[in-house]
């Protein structure tokens, strides 16, 4: 099945490649993902670009680097980082710490497993999370800058990001135990949204499931304290009985929740291939969550359209994908967010999730032992 998987992956990366990948503003060097496909002149131009959604992008070439090293993906990894740089106006830092710390988690593994230098960027961000923590507030670390709204979807990203860079285990650890005593739904085990001013939001959203499940594996993995395991074996579980129907992670749509499905099935196959222990419960755990994974896989790839022979995934991975077209509403930045187009495979969210999550299915299938927790 590893070259079954490594096959769907590379056509999932062609795809992208093919579609999206452009010049910024056509000048030399560059590339940055168009986000959608087939773009309207304003996409073309980047007039949206989408800091979070390019910093998945990032990651999934990386990832595909490591499954088929490759000199020209190389080079593009290398135009991605200095793109996002230079489109967001020669800076790394926005004001949403859940962007920032997808693009750190990026950079450290480009920095890590591809060798290209990040320094400069890992801890300008690094310095961006640590200065943003405030217990006495009620976090965690907010949502977005002079906020105090503190989310999973931020403290789970920086943490695992904090645990893999610049000694700061003991910071990612205070993270997960915030997120453990504050947001975990005490029916469903699953991760509440976040919290502010003491009123919880409780929408419970796959990705932070995927970046909690990602951080209390990292730390498992690097810390051996027994606390963190068991919140894996929980919450997996609680992942595979509440957001995953007849086996395949729930979908949520275009814009930014295209980008979800993926994010979950990312962390899923950490677990399966990082979470340390020969325990009936570590094997269970690791088990349930590679099964996840390639039922999704397979779901996502039944269910997929094609065009030029080469994939177009749906948003949700257990129906039939719709081929997009320019007709209908285009996504659109809102109050933070990034909704959906009209015909939401036409969103790169929605390709980039089908692509990642090929890529976790030849990732639980490889022989390699799992990277992304050595410090190699």
């Amino acid at each position: 099945m590893e070259q079954v998987w490594a096959n769907r992956a590379a056509s999932a990366e062609a795809a992208v490649t093919r579609r999206h990948l452009k010049r910024l503003w056509a000048l030399p060097g560059t590339q940055l993902g168009v986000v959608a496909w087939p773009p309207a002149r304003r996409d073309r131009m980047f007039g949206h670009w989408h800091y979070w959604w390019q910093a998945h992008l990032l990651d999934c070439l990386i990832d595909a680097q490591l499954r088929d090293p490759n000199p020209e993906r190389r080079k593009r990894i290398r135009r991605q980082i200095r793109s996002h740089r230079l489109r967001n106006v020669g800076r790394w830092i926005n004001d949403y710490y859940d962007d920032m710390a997808w693009l750190a988690l990026a950079l450290e593994r480009a920095s890590r497993l591809v060798g290209i230098d990040c320094h400069r960027a890992l801890d300008k961000l690094t310095d961006q999370f640590v200065k943003a923590w405030v217990p006495e507030d009620g976090g965690g670390i907010p949502w977005r800058k002079q906020d105090q709204f503190f989310n999973a979807a931020a403290n789970g990203p920086a943490g695992i990001f904090l645990a893999r860079y610049g000694d700061r285990l003991k910071r990612a650890q205070q993270m997960a135990d915030w997120i453990d005593a504050t947001l975990i739904d005490p029916e469903t085990h699953l991760v509440f949204d976040g919290i502010k001013a003491g009123s919880l939001s409780r929408a419970q959203y796959t990705y932070c499931q995927g970046v909690v499940l990602g951080l209390e594996t990292e730390l498992a993995a690097r810390t051996g304290d027994p606390r963190h395991a068991p919140r894996v074996y929980r919450l997996v579980d609680a992942v595979d009985k509440e957001m995953a129907p007849a086996g395949v992670i729930k979908g949520a749509g275009g814009g930014d929740g295209g980008l979800f499905g993926g994010v979950t099935a990312r962390y899923l196959a950490l677990v399966a291939t990082t979470l340390p222990g020969d325990s009936a419960d570590d094997v269970a755990a690791r088990d349930t969550a590679r099964k996840l994974v390639l039922s999704s896989a397979q779901s996502a790839w039944d269910y997929r359209q094609t065009v030029g022979g080469l994939p177009v995934f749906g948003p949700f991975w257990d129906r039939t994908a719709e081929l997009p077209s320019t007709a209908g509403a285009q996504a659109e930045f809102v109050e933070g967010a990034v909704t959906g187009s009209e015909v939401p495979e036409r969103d790169l969210s929605v390709q980039l999730s089908g692509w990642m999550l090929m890529e976790a299915a030849y990732n639980v299938t490889a022989d390699n032992v799992s990277a992304e927790s050595s410090d190699e």
